[in-house]
């Protein structure tokens, strides 16, 4: 049987981490409500968090005396690397990866090295050879600082890249940094301006010069 798929002329990939290559969700939910007792009562993860965007931003917008932010930080990223080992690679990851040519394919991550390193790991994901994370970048996203970033470190122009975001923040950043086939990963984001969206990895490689989609993986409610 002839499987169907959807192809894209790239000669590189730009992966965001969490809810792309690893489902972090629900142990990031622990880790942030346990910070959240001290630093943000009230706040809930699964209500609140606003995906995509880096740990610093988001812990500036919620404590309200400015000389806490840094040890704030630092026990929200703690408490997040802490949890990391529960982390499962999300359905397709590794089969995408091991179909990626050496040196074709960057993460582009909003958390830091150490916490995105753990969490690849916990999931059995090979480590990247390019990983930019918010250490790397000025600004983070929605500010297309990251992926401009990671395009440099693969010697590629983002025009000649994908992009595979779960959150319109990420997605945002991506368009803003040149990116012209930025594919969703999620019903959360298939409703932002992406090329198109899938669920999850699962009917999608990439041979170094295309990427291939079958479109039984794309979501029913994204136009191709």
């Amino acid at each position: 049987m002839t499987i169907e798929t959807v192809s894209f002329a790239v000669d590189g990939l730009l992966l965001d981490c969490d809810g792309v290559l690893v489902d972090s969700h629900d142990a990031a939910a622990v880790a942030w409500n346990q910070w959240a007792k001290r630093w943000a009562p009230g706040f809930d993860f699964h209500r609140d968090i606003e995906h995509g965007r880096r740990i610093s931003d988001l812990v500036a917008e919620l404590i309200s005396n400015p000389s806490d932010v840094a040890t704030a930080v630092a026990e929200l990223t703690q408490h997040e690397i802490d949890y990391a080992t529960n982390v499962d690679e999300m359905p397709g990851a590794r089969q995408l990866l091991d179909s990626c040519p050496d040196g074709s394919w960057a993460v582009v991550t909003s958390g830091n090295r150490a916490l995105a390193t753990a969490r690849m790991a916990s999931a059995g994901l090979p480590s990247a050879a390019v990983l930019v994370t918010s250490e790397d970048v000025a600004n983070g996203k929605p500010f297309p600082d990251p992926y401009v970033t990671a395009a440099q470190r693969l010697h590629l122009a983002p025009t000649r890249c994908a992009a595979f975001e779960d959150a319109p923040a990420g997605v945002e950043s991506a368009r803003n940094a040149g990116v012209v086939t930025i594919i969703g990963v999620g019903a959360e984001v298939a409703a932002a301006p992406v090329t198109l969206a899938v669920a999850d990895m699962r009917g999608v490689r990439f041979d170094g010069s295309r990427l291939d989609i079958e479109r039984s993986s794309i979501l029913p409610q994204t136009e191709v």
